[in-house]
């Protein structure tokens, strides 16, 4: 038989980390368009590199192939090169989560819920069962 395990926190740690929390929430989707726009430069810099790296490279070139498109007047032209991957630019990452109007708004308020409940309780802990619903959160 096995026994489950029983964890008691101390609410007002749980209330503090949840306040840290929503601050961290509300702190990045409303700077999420500077964090996209920061992203989108850093990514068109890598695009240069990259291109400036294919060009540099085309001597060592392989398995050309074209097509050319007659009705727009361009022509496409892809080839191969053998490389490491430690010789290409290193490409940016998104380092933050892009968060949805409504997943904000739920999020918040589900904190705000939270926090307002374990504000109420006459309890010095935390049961395992309620940090198990509040968990997703911090």
């Amino acid at each position: 038989m096995t026994r489950g395990i029983t964890v008691k926190l101390p609410t007002h740690k749980v209330v503090t980390a949840l306040e840290a929390k929503l601050v961290i929430v509300k702190k990045n989707y409303s700077n999420q368009e500077a964090y996209e726009t920061k992203y989108q430069k850093a990514y068109a810099a890598y695009q240069k590199e990259l291109t400036d790296f294919a060009i540099a490279n085309v001597k060592k070139a392989f398995n050309f192939r074209t097509n050319y498109r007659a009705w727009n007047n361009q022509l496409n032209i892809d080839y191969d090169i053998t490389v490491d991957e430690k010789d290409l630019p290193v490409c940016p990452e998104r380092e933050w989560e892009n968060i949805s109007l409504h997943t904000y708004k739920e999020t918040v308020e589900e904190i705000s819920n939270a926090l307002s409940i374990l504000r109420m309780t006459d309890e010095l802990t935390v049961n395992a069962s309620t940090m198990k619903q509040i968990a997703k959160y911090l």
